[in-house]
């Protein structure tokens, strides 16, 4: 299983409108995608135009090819991408531990 970390950061006041296009673009294109396997959206509190969006994946693969080169992309980046304030930062990680 692979979890890719993306930290977002929106437009100052558009959290609202942000909230639903998250949700809606999740729905609509991510969590139809090959090797999806879950995600969880977290708000910031301090920093409310910062959001981690994390989707765990069955392979770096089904991310970084089968998702990120589909129309599935493009149509998730109109949804989400013009409340973007700069480009998101995404990496990948590998689980080492976790507690029950």
């Amino acid at each position: 299983m692979i979890l890719e970390l993306a930290d977002i950061r929106i437009q100052t006041g558009t959290q609202a409108q942000f909230d639903a296009a998250i949700v809606r673009g999740i729905e609509q294109t991510i969590a139809k995608a090959t090797g999806y396997l879950g995600h969880q959206v977290q708000k910031g509190v301090e920093s409310p135009e910062r959001y981690l969006l994390m989707v765990r994946w069955s392979t770096l693969e089904s991310h970084t090819i089968d998702f990120r080169e589909s129309a599935a992309f493009t149509e998730w980046r109109a949804i989400v991408g013009p409340f973007f304030a700069s480009p998101p930062t995404v990496e990948h990680f590998e689980l080492l531990t976790e507690s029950a």
